[in-house]
């Protein structure tokens, strides 16, 4: 095959990869609509101008840590105390990475720190789809770049429609448009929920953040996270000693 076929070859496994990136990703896009709308409504209530919700939306691109700086802002917190709530909501992503360096620590720099900018709920679980469905990740990158892309255009013009809604109909947020969030992490979840260790851990995960609801800045997130990641590594690890133990009496 000639060098100019088989970059032909090439681009059009990366194009390929970047579309099924960004539609493996749309389903989650449906859900996050009313999301970034709701936070462009939300800015101008809060204190927050137009042109600095947008530009929340362009630079930081964190729908919780957004809203929980907009709900921060309009009770006159101090930028310390911002920060360091935003931080705490975003631990969430050191394991999203976690799971994710092996995958792409063989990538240069300036995809590393492009991916990390990108990284978020729904990306991470079209990408972790990706991973398991397929064996090949030569390109895998490429798909993440589709679903980030996808992902990224969607909640900066949702974030600019809500702040031009927010003007005509100011009592939008009453509106239960948040309600299809829960419904996309529920769809996020669901596909995953194929064995033991995963069901013990989004139940254990799931009654443990109910039960540290109360917990300032959000640390019963991160509590649940790791008791649900605990649960499930355990289990994990009982039933494959169970296999080796039934495997050598056999």
């Amino acid at each position: 095959m000639s060098c100019t076929a088989m970059g032909q070859d090439s681009r059009s496994i990366k194009r390929r990869e970047m579309l099924d990136g960004a539609r493996a990703t749309l389903p989650l896009i449906i859900g996050a609509i009313p999301f970034g709308i709701i936070f462009g409504t939300l800015a101008g209530p809060s204190g927050l101008s137009p042109l600095g919700a947008l530009a929340m939306s362009v630079f930081v691109y964190a729908g919780s840590a957004q809203f929980i700086a907009l709900g921060l802002l309009a009770a006159g917190a101090a930028v310390p105390v911002i920060i360091a709530t935003t931080f705490v909501v975003n631990l969430r992503h050191i394991l999203y990475a976690a799971n994710l360096v092996p995958k792409v620590g063989h990538l240069p720099h300036r995809w590393r720190i492009m991916m990390a900018f990108g990284l978020t709920d729904e990306t991470f679980a079209a990408v972790s789809n990706r991973f398991l469905l397929q064996e090949n990740t030569d390109y895998a990158h490429w798909f993440y770049l589709g679903s980030m892309l996808a992902m990224y255009g969607n909640w900066v013009l949702c974030t600019g429609l809500g702040i031009a809604l927010g003007e005509l109909f100011p009592d939008m947020t009453d509106w239960g448009l948040d309600f299809a969030m829960s419904v996309t992490f529920i769809g996020m979840v669901v596909p995953y929920l194929k064995s033991k260790p995963m069901w013990g851990a989004v139940m254990v995960s799931g009654a443990i953040a109910m039960a540290t609801i109360a917990m300032p800045h959000k640390l019963g997130l991160m509590v649940a996270a790791l008791c649900g990641i605990a649960t499930g590594l355990s289990l994990h690890l009982l039933l494959k000693r169970r296999l080796v133990r039934e495997a050598a009496h056999d």
